[in-house]
């Protein structure tokens, strides 16, 4: 019994181990790559073990974790899109709403450096921005809100930026002060330089300079021994460079902004890069006799714009200072390339900084080749415009003019359809209607024939133009009941009462129409209140529906009837 428990529990203590070695800790698994620099994929084999185990034991705050790891670790920029669509995939299924909001964080960002779309960045952090508005990582807050700023920094909205990044300034810098873990004091530190960085950005592009001067003084004094924020600092450079371009101190650009450099190129930020190369261009024009090296900075700017269809509207003219130069060494092909090139730039500026572009003054005429071309075209343009536009109004009066013709045509039919009616109504003599005891409900012999000679009077004596009439007060009038009076005229007329007393209205309106001709002067108003209808539109519905006819459309063809009759 000893020795076999002892094997037992050997064999137990081994599966132990082997579930032990399996159920690594997440914590344990990141700390053999976290270090790592971004884009190291020598952390991928650590990261797809870290994700596997999150996706096995269905822990989507981990594997939230996990992917967003992937994202920072691999090389390749579509698959960053790809993790990032799975973190936010996890983030959902976690029903947290700080790691939902982290995670369209992240392919904002993902999308604004990666990618410079700014439109998609700034849906994606307007929704990680619904996600965290009411968390308690107010750190995660206002890092969604800086991005937004940045974006629409990029697009132009400085004013609206501007305001994004002095409430995120105010945050970072009072949690500088406080006491925190080390990598919260790092980060709040660094959202601090960053926001900063973008404050000036923002007053420069307002033509705050004097504001813009005096952050850029208090960023590289307090960012001074800091070895750990390089890229900031390099970041501040970069404004001070082109701050002393400005001041016109163009020797002094030049050395500022090639000490920005060489941490720029690290992260590969291209458009930063441009920015730079830009100034370091129009520095050197300045300052060079033979323009050569200001031309090759920018043509590096041209560069990016070609691999990266990325460009600031601060660069644009970049390209006007080229096509002038071309222009007078009479270097007619390369001043046409830039020319073209400009044309480009102005394209995608008005697809990305359509706010902005409205606000560029372009002092550049295009080559007067291209102008004569443009003319041309828009000439040729506007005339087939005129063309179109006068096809599509003939087709317009024809389409009317048809549309009258089959009215019109439509209209005299009805109209002598309706005299064909008054005429048989003229001609036939109206029969006394007699009792029936096949229909005889609830009205003995002696009340039907009391009705009909009731009934007889109140046509005859015209009654029923009394406006107001109704069943109850013709019953009263008749010494009845609603009961016999409603009966009567269904069996007799056919019709319900309502219906009765419009027909007999109508009929009445319309014979005097018909046969008196100063009627047809009568407005629509007097015409109703004759027949004894409440209202003019009333009375048009009801003449449409009775006759078939518009009474207007009656009125004018019986006027023109009678003139032509007056002429004969």
């Amino acid at each position: 019994m000893p020795k076999g428990f002892s094997v037992i529990f050997l064999f137990f203590s081994l599966f132990l181990s082997a579930l032990e070695k399996e159920r690594q800790d997440y914590g344990t698994i990141r700390k053999t790559y976290e270090n790592l620099l971004k884009n190291d994929e020598r952390a991928m084999p650590f990261v797809n073990k870290y994700i596997r185990k999150a996706k096995k034991e269905k822990d989507f705050e981990h594997l939230t974790q996990g992917y967003r790891d992937a994202v920072f670790f691999i090389k390749n920029e579509e698959k960053k899109l790809i993790y990032s669509d799975s973190m936010i995939y996890a983030a959902l299924k976690s029903r947290d709403n700080d790691l939902i909001g982290l995670a369209y964080l992240g392919k904002g960002i993902i999308y604004y450096f990666n990618y410079k779309k700014f439109d998609d960045a700034l849906n994606e952090y307007l929704k990680a921005y619904e996600h965290l508005k009411n968390t308690d990582d107010e750190y995660l807050k206002y890092k969604v809100i800086y991005h937004m700023g940045v974006v629409k920094s990029y697009l132009g909205y400085f004013s609206e930026s501007k305001d994004h990044f002095e409430e995120c300034l105010k945050f970072f810098s009072n949690k500088s002060g406080k006491k925190l873990h080390p990598n919260e004091v790092f980060n709040n530190k660094r959202g601090y330089f960053n926001t900063l960085h973008q404050l000036i950005i923002c007053h420069r592009n307002l033509k705050n300079y004097a504001v813009a001067d005096s952050l850029l003084d208090v960023g590289l004094r307090e960012i001074v021994g800091k070895e750990e924020f390089r890229l900031e600092k390099s970041y501040f450079l970069k404004c001070k460079g082109i701050s002393e371009y400005n001041h016109q101190n163009y020797k002094g650009a030049i050395d500022i902004l090639n000490k920005a450099i060489p941490e720029i190129l690290k992260v590969n930020d291209f458009a930063t890069l441009s920015l730079i190369y830009s100034y370091l261009g129009r520095s050197y024009y300045k300052v060079d006799r033979d323009k050569e090296r200001a031309l090759n900075y920018f043509k590096k700017v041209d560069t990016i714009f070609n691999k990266q269809n990325f460009i600031l509207p601060e660069t644009r003219s970049n390209y006007e200072i080229l096509i002038n130069f071309y222009r007078k060494q009479k270097n007619t092909e390369k001043e046409l390339l830039y020319t073209k090139q400009l044309l480009s730039v102005d394209s995608l500026l008005g697809k990305e900084f359509n706010f902005l572009t409205s606000r560029i003054h372009k002092e550049y005429d295009t080559k007067s080749l291209l102008d004569k071309r443009d003319v041309l075209e828009r000439k040729n343009f506007f005339t087939w415009l005129l063309v179109i536009f006068f096809i599509c109004l003939s087709a317009i009066f024809l389409t009317l003019y048809i549309f009258k013709y089959k009215k019109n045509k439509q209209m005299i039919i009805k109209y002598h359809a309706l005299q064909k009616k008054l005429e048989k109504r003229h001609i036939e003599s109206k029969e006394e209607p007699t009792f029936s005891e096949e229909k005889q409900s609830i009205i003995s012999q002696e009340i039907y024939n009391d009705l009909v000679s009731k009934f007889k009077k109140f046509e005859e004596k015209e009654e029923f133009t009394t406006i107001g009439l109704t069943l109850n007060l013709l019953a009263a009038q008749f010494n009845t009941n609603t009961t016999y009076l409603s009966t009567f005229i269904n069996e007799t007329k056919g019709v319900n009462f309502k219906n009765y007393l419009n027909g007999l209205r109508i009929d009445y309106i319309t014979n005097l129409l018909n046969t008196d001709r100063k009627y047809l002067n009568f407005t629509f108003d007097a015409l109703a209140e004759k027949c004894g209808i409440a209202t003019r539109q009333n009375f048009s519905d009801l003449f449409y529906e009775i006759n078939g006819i518009r009474p207007k459309d009656f009125i004018k063809k019986k006027k023109e009837e009678q003139k032509n009759n007056d002429v004969k």
